[in-house]
């Protein structure tokens, strides 16, 4: 099967090696020349522009997406589209938000183009394990790319699925990624308590690789752990700042709308906001108030 790929990152880069491992004539494309370059050394074939790109497909086209959300997705977007007309299908593959998938879907039917929104999970992992899909979108756009999704998952009848209409996708995976806060930062506290206790000495890859076998937390995230613990066993090279993609934000903005307590998800979230707060003057607040009310002792500024 025949598909464009925009967007070669490392999570786009490895789908487009994963989709020409599996047979499928790749075209790709991105605004790195060496990124393209790159892909061509991989299987694919190197397109110089979007127009060039959607000109070298035959029609019916099928052109997948993985930029940044936001502005890049938007803008990317509205620059393929231009290029394509009624029967093409257009993929986006990024995190982006549902409800922006939702106007998009409705924005390309007008015009006869189909519009999935594909959650996309696995990381820099997926070339080699596969990827788990969460697709939203119509059903008959689904099936004519079903050799894709097949190609791109683990296996040929699992780690993929039609999951509703168009914007279930990146809901799906919104909540997914909710999720993942939730358990990265359960992981994260229970290993800082065994580094706290110092008179055990406690030897924390080792206890992430028992953990690792027969376990009820044994999980792909663990494995994780262990790994980055083995590494590094102090992790002392490695800031305390923790990112967030967006996705935490608005799991923690549709449960508060859909009136779902969710206050793992939250607090992990808050956790991480916390994470880049170097000067944090609410807990200089905190020591002040308590010097004030009961007199504790107040450590000084260096």
């Amino acid at each position: 099967m025949q598909i464009g790929m925009i967007g070669l990152g490392k999570m786009g880069g490895n789908m487009a090696e994963r989709l020409a491992r599996g047979g499928h004539t790749v075209m790709a494309f991105d605004r790195d020349a060496a990124a393209v370059r790159g892909a061509a050394d991989r299987g694919s074939t190197g397109a110089e522009s979007i127009e060039a790109l959607a000109a070298a497909l035959a029609a019916p086209r099928v052109v997948w997406l993985m930029v940044p959300s936001g502005n890049p997705t938007e803008e990317t977007l509205t620059l393929v589209s231009k290029h394509l007309t009624a029967g093409d299908i257009l993929v986006d593959g990024g995190n982006s938000k549902y409800t922006d998938s939702m106007r998009r879907a409705a924005q390309l039917a007008e015009r006869g183009i189909a519009f999935l929104d594909v959650g996309v999970s696995g990381g820099i992992w997926g070339l080699r394990e596969g990827y788990c899909l969460m697709i939203g979108g119509e059903k008959d756009a689904v099936a004519r790319l079903t050799p894709i999704f097949q190609t791109l998952a683990p296996a040929s009848d699992h780690g993929w699925a039609h999951v509703g209409a168009s914007g279930a996708g990146h809901f799906v995976k919104m909540i997914h990624n909710g999720i993942e806060y939730g358990m990265m930062q359960a992981f994260a506290e229970g290993f800082a308590i065994m580094h706290k206790k110092a008179d055990f000495a406690l030897d924390l890859p080792q206890i992430a690789e028992v953990w690792r076998h027969g376990s009820v937390v044994r999980s792909w995230l663990l494995d994780l752990t262990a790994r980055a613990l083995t590494a590094d066993p102090t992790l002392a090279k490695v800031a305390p700042f923790v990112s967030d993609s967006g996705e935490g934000r608005w799991t923690v903005a549709d449960a508060i709308d859909l009136d779902v307590a969710a206050p793992v998800i939250t607090l992990s979230l808050l956790a991480r906001l916390r994470s880049r707060d170097e000067e944090s003057f609410s807990d200089r607040v905190l020591a002040a108030l308590r010097g004030q009310f009961g007199g504790h002792a107040v450590k000084s500024a260096t």
